[in-house]
């Protein structure tokens, strides 16, 4: 395919790292824009896709993930690989490689003729930006409620203490900017892109900025009325259930939901009330229910 890095580079899938290097520092010397000034814009697109294939093929760890379909030609995850390789990258892959690391500086003073890396990337006038790299963070649903300081492990073992702002969502991406992969020849760093991933709750559901939750409540509290205590995620409060509340209503918490970071309210609690019976009928419950049913006979409407 057009994008394959091995198409790119012009070496086959056999090709040894020493190929691939070598075959590498020929285009780059070919295709540097200050070796072509003429036809500059052309060549430094080629060149920047050139250096993004050897980003891939020339760092062994990424060419075995891309070979074994995990990452596309890009370097990004393919949907059904991105938890593994996102794993592998916490492990210290080698997604967090620099540029130096792949021989970049080698090349460029090959081009120039020796001098420092600096002056290499100066004369140059231009530069690839660095690729991104993708994790993916599990949080608890009242860190994703409230927000929370979680600790990532980068590419290469160091550690950064990521915000999680308060509201964010299941599957929301966060942006961290400047901390994925070095640039080339002066180039802005990538980003690192955290896909959060919320774990259930056992008592809340969420929907939109709303909290959904249930609560059982006696027969007898749902005749006479009662006052019962429902969990929030800010601690418990009272709520009042009226005389004659039917299993299925559904009352209101206001300002007990989510406030996603920068919004001024918070959503509403919505609590839905489930009648439940004793274990055991007694006889005299039994019983007045029987004398009950036939002096007020009515239909809840039943088709």
């Amino acid at each position: 395919m057009a994008d394959d890095p091995y198409a790119i580079l012009g070496v086959p899938r056999s090709a040894s790292e020493e190929d691939i290097r070598r075959a590498f520092r020929k285009l780059a010397k070919e295709l540097h824009p200050d070796v072509n000034p003429s036809n500059r814009a052309t060549t430094e697109e080629r060149f920047k896709k050139v250096s993004a294939a050897y980003q891939i093929l020339g760092d062994p760890e990424k060419r075995r993930a891309f070979d074994r379909g995990e990452i596309d030609a890009r370097g990004e995850p393919r949907r059904d690989a991105f938890r593994s390789y996102t794993r592998g990258a916490r492990a210290g892959a080698g997604a967090g490689a620099s540029f130096e690391d792949f021989g970049f500086a080698d090349i460029f003073s090959d081009i120039f003729g020796g001098g420092a890396r600096g002056a290499g990337s100066a004369r140059a006038g231009f530069g690839v930006r660095g690729g991104d790299v993708r994790y993916s963070l599990d949080i608890d649903f009242l860190e994703a409620v409230k927000g929370a300081t979680k600790r990532v492990t980068m590419p290469g073992g160091s550690a950064l203490d990521l915000a999680v702002p308060a509201g964010v969502a299941d599957n929301q991406l966060l942006r961290l900017k400047g901390k994925g992969g070095r640039g080339l020849g002066g180039g802005d760093a990538g980003d690192a892109l955290v896909e959060i991933h919320v774990r259930p709750h056992a008592q809340f559901k969420r929907d939109g900025d709303d909290i959904l939750s249930e609560i059982p409540i006696t027969l007898d509290e749902a005749v006479l009325g009662a006052k019962v205590e429902v969990a929030t995620v800010d601690g418990r409060v009272q709520l009042t259930i009226p005389k004659g509340t039917s299993s299925g209503r559904v009352f209101r918490l206001k300002g007990k939901g989510i406030r996603p970071a920068g919004k001024a309210e918070a959503g509403d609690q919505l609590v839905t009330v489930r009648i439940v019976l004793p274990e055991a009928i007694d006889d005299s419950l039994a019983y007045f229910f029987s004398e009950w049913r036939q002096k007020h006979r009515y239909d809840p409407g039943r088709k």
